[in-house]
């Protein structure tokens, strides 16, 4: 209790606690099965295909924070969890964050704008990676599958499986990462 008081107090005081060892601190409750890594992962530069449908990079994103989602149409827990990620781009999202949904597979755009209108998804992006290129290049074996990228594009955090990334476990972890810069 004091060790999350501790570092609560921290975040709200603007500290750089993004080190391995405090976003493994943060890593508790909605949170309990992100794996952090100690070391930050390089990642490829693969492409997935944006909802204009324009091949986008990932490294497009490189001085930002981003939270990577790969989800499909027909997956339940990826249905159970879509409204927390559309939560947190609404509160957290901007120059600083974003949080990136990747459709991997065969997902029609149909399908996708009927899965967002039935799970009222108003603020995150339709991107598509129809081949599963970047799926396979980023490891990605199930769904769903989030991997946390820091701001100098590597992969410090993965979750495997559905969260709650509305909750405030989830914003602390990203409020940390987003203020280490």
């Amino acid at each position: 209790m004091l060790r999350s008081l501790v570092l609560y107090t921290a975040l709200t005081l603007g500290a750089n606690v993004a080190s391995a060892a405090d976003l493994k601190a943060l890593a508790t409750g909605g949170m309990k099965n992100l794996v952090v890594y100690d070391t930050p992962i390089q990642l490829p530069d693969v492409r997935f295909t944006a909802e204009d449908g324009q091949e986008v990079a990932l490294s497009h994103y490189r001085g930002k924070v981003i939270l990577v989602n790969f989800w499909a149409t027909w997956c339940v827990p990826c249905r159970e969890e879509m409204p927390a990620l559309d939560a947190l781009q609404q509160e957290l999202g901007g120059d600083d964050f974003e949080v990136l949904t990747i459709a991997s597979g065969r997902n029609p755009v149909a399908k996708i704008d009927r899965f967002f209108a039935a799970e009222g998804v108003s603020d995150l992006p339709k991107n598509r990676d129809e081949k599963q290129q970047m799926a396979r290049a980023m490891g990605v074996l199930g769904l769903p599958v989030t991997v946390v990228i820091n701001a100098q594009g590597a992969e410090v955090a993965r979750l495997i499986g559905g969260a709650d990334w509305a909750g405030a476990d989830a914003r602390h972890l990203i409020e940390a990462l987003v203020n280490d810069g």
